[in-house]
Order: structure tokens, then sequence, then C-alpha cells
């Protein structure tokens, strides 16, 4: 009897555990915060200066916003994916602004989500690597790691994408 009662008290205990997730999803909204932040500081300075920059700056310019929408939607989807996958739910379904990917998403789903998002992120840093550099003959070691990490990221994303798959299969 005394065995039972330990059990299921260290069963809540560990259940109870999963809060201690919150305020790590409580920080990440702060960071969200600092990206839009530093989201309208650089379409200030574009535009404030849209006249007298060239185009390769304003394009150079205009990935930095990208990179910085993809980095806050993959804060987004780690903090309401996170949370209501691993803390408790968010009970947003009569909701009319509920994502649609939050009511599908399980933790399989989740990291696929978040692969392809890094893989958008490490594109748009490919991409303007490759505009800073286009003036430059001379062999750059950094992009080679910029692509070699690439590749790791989409080589990742296929095989989480297919033990996914893998997985989902076995269970029907």
């Amino acid at each position: 009897m005394h065995m039972n009662t330990l059990t299921r008290n260290m069963a809540r205990l560990i259940f109870w555990g999963r809060w201690l997730q919150a305020p790590l999803y409580l920080g990440l909204l702060v960071i969200l915060g600092a990206y839009v932040y530093r989201f309208l500081v650089e379409l200030t300075d574009i535009m404030g200066n849209v006249r007298d920059i060239e185009d390769t700056k304003i394009m150079l310019g205009v990935l930095n916003l990208i990179d910085v929408v993809m980095i806050a939607n993959l804060l987004i989807m780690v903090v309401m994916g996170g949370y209501e996958t691993f803390v408790s739910r968010l009970y947003l379904e009569n909701n009319p602004d509920q994502p649609e990917w939050l009511s599908q998403v399980d933790a399989g789903g989740m990291k696929i989500k978040l692969a392809l998002a890094l893989i958008g992120i490490s594109s748009i840093h490919l991409l303007r690597t490759f505009i800073e550099q286009s003036a430059s003959t001379s062999f750059n070691f950094g992009v080679m790691w910029q692509v070699l990490i690439h590749l790791t990221l989409v080589i990742s994303a296929i095989a989480i994408a297919f033990t996914n798959r893998i997985m989902h299969v076995s269970k029907k």
C-alpha cells in the first residue's frame, strides 16, 4: 500500500515537472520581442536610406529582414508546438486564428517543421554570403563550410522525415 502511494506521488511529481519548461517558452517570447525590435530598426534603416544605397545593399537588407522573419517563425513554432506537445494544451480549437499546423503536429512532425525552418534560414544565410562574395574570385573556406552545413541540414531533415514516416507506417 505504501509503495503504491509513493509510486503515484512520484508519477505526479514527474508529470508536474513538465511545467518547468514553461519559463523557457516565455523566455523565447522575450527573444521574439527582440527580433521584432531588430526588424523594425533594420526596416527603418533601409527605408531611410533607400535613395542613397545601391541595389545590392537593398537586396542584402531585404534578406536580413526575411532572415529575421524566418527566425521569428521558428520561435513561434517552437513556443506554440513545444508548449502544446510537452506542457499543456493551448485550447485554441474554436479560435479562428489557430494556426492550421498546430492541430496536426506531434513530436515527429514538429521535428520535421523545425528542420525545414532551419533549412530555410540556412538558405537565406547562404544566399546572402553568395551575394556578398560575388565580387571576389578567390576560394573562400567560409562559403564551403556554409554549404556543407546547409547540406547536412538538408540530409538531416530527409532522415528525420524518413524516420517519422517509418514510425507512422509501423503504428498503422
